[in-house]
């Protein structure tokens, strides 16, 4: 390792540290690779994202946390974690790789990768996956394909070198992929096709389906509901980790401030919740500006931009969950219907849907039935520790 590359670790008590590990994607997507795609995260997010007093997923994941710096500045960073509730749910002794940023730099991405690799390694485990925010109910992937367009919210944007630096930054063995991830695009001006309308309605009917909206008076109820279907839907996809009450209802507050209630759809079946869609609005435009600031002035801005001007035009379908006994019944194709439906008549101009699973083929044909298209793949890697 060169003299002036440094490899610093970061604790979590050490706020003046923790600050600049959360900081490094600034540098990255600002100075280093500068692009106008890239989306700023609120800076008081990321700093309760790394708080385990605050965040619930540190209740049953630890980690340890390492920043580049190179010339005076910080160029890269990545989080080791073991995450107990993977290892146990899946029986493997898998961790993650997690928030990685770093300049085009292989010998600063390498030297990362053998600190988080070591760390992992004393946690007997024998493979990492990643990039990963957290863990999979959490941020995913590296961008390889789709860099011309704005992320969606909650979704990565990595400068183009990512993919060949993860491959070939000459550590070894080195990482390959695990999965592909695929964001989804549809026109939401145009109602749902004739056809797929058509069928929704028919499964409505015939499988005596009531369509409803979320109550947000009891949110919490409602959440918890969507967390049964969730964890029962999901159990079975690549990477899947359940979650607990209190995880969801963290991640749920968070996600209700950029929810419209008409796009929070449930489905019953004789009163009981069998599945949901859950699409949040894209806020990114009105993020973009005020930086990861909100305060002093960026929560004014915010609200300026989002309240008075009406910036939102778009939203991405985040969630979909369907309980065992109802799958394969069309169930997806009438969410889908509902929600565009919903999007349609709040104006948006299009909605994004994803990410989704490369190899979950019945609901990507779902999407292209409805007139989508795949817009953008994130990659996540995996490695042999």
């Amino acid at each position: 390792m060169a003299a002036d590359l440094e490899i610093v670790e970061v604790p979590l008590e050490n706020r003046r540290l923790v600050e600049r590990f959360i900081r490094v994607p600034w540098y990255v997507n600002r100075e280093h690779a500068p692009s106008e795609r890239w989306v700023p995260p609120l800076l008081m997010d990321r700093r309760d994202y790394l708080n385990p007093k605050k965040n619930p997923f540190w209740d049953h994941a630890d980690g340890a946390f390492w920043i580049a710096r190179r010339g005076g500045k910080d160029i890269g960073r990545v989080a080791a974690v073991h995450d107990r509730d993977f290892v146990e749910f899946h029986h493997e002794k898998t961790g993650y790789l997690g928030m990685f940023e770093c300049a085009n730099d292989p010998e600063a991405a390498r030297a990362l990768l053998e600190r988080a690799r070591a760390w992992l390694r004393g946690m007997k485990l024998e493979k990492a996956i990643g990039p990963l925010e957290l863990s999979t109910n959490y941020i995913s992937g590296a961008l390889v394909d789709g860099f011309e367009r704005d992320p969606g919210i909650n979704m990565p944007y990595n400068p183009p070198y990512y993919d060949e630096l993860l491959t070939t930054c000459g550590y070894e063995p080195g990482l390959v992929k695990a999965r592909d991830l695929y964001q989804w695009e549809i026109d939401a001006t145009k109602p749902a096709p004739a056809r797929i309308t058509r069928i929704a309605e028919r499964i409505r009917e015939r499988k005596k389906i009531t369509i409803r909206t979320m109550d947000f008076k009891r949110w919490d109820q409602e959440v918890l509901s969507c967390l049964e279907i969730y964890n029962d839907a999901w159990e079975k996809n690549w990477g899947f980790v359940p979650l607990s009450d209190k995880e969801f209802l963290h991640i749920a507050k968070d996600l209700k401030m950029v929810l419209h209630p008409s796009l929070a759809i449930m489905a019953e079946v004789e009163g009981k919740p069998v599945a949901f869609v859950l699409t949040i609005l894209n806020v990114n435009p009105a993020l973009k500006k005020i930086n990861g600031r909100l305060f002093p002035t960026g929560v004014f801005r915010l609200v300026w931009d989002l309240k008075v001007r009406n910036v939102v035009d778009s939203g991405r379908l985040i969630l979909l969950g369907i309980k065992a006994p109802y799958r394969g019944q069309g169930i997806d194709t009438l969410m889908f219907v509902e929600t565009l439906k919903a999007a349609h008549e709040l104006g948006f101009k299009t909605g994004e849907i994803g990410w989704t699973l490369e190899d979950n083929r019945l609901v990507n044909r779902a999407i292209e039935a409805m007139g989508g298209y795949k817009v953008a793949t994130y990659r996540v890697y995996e490695m042999t520790v």
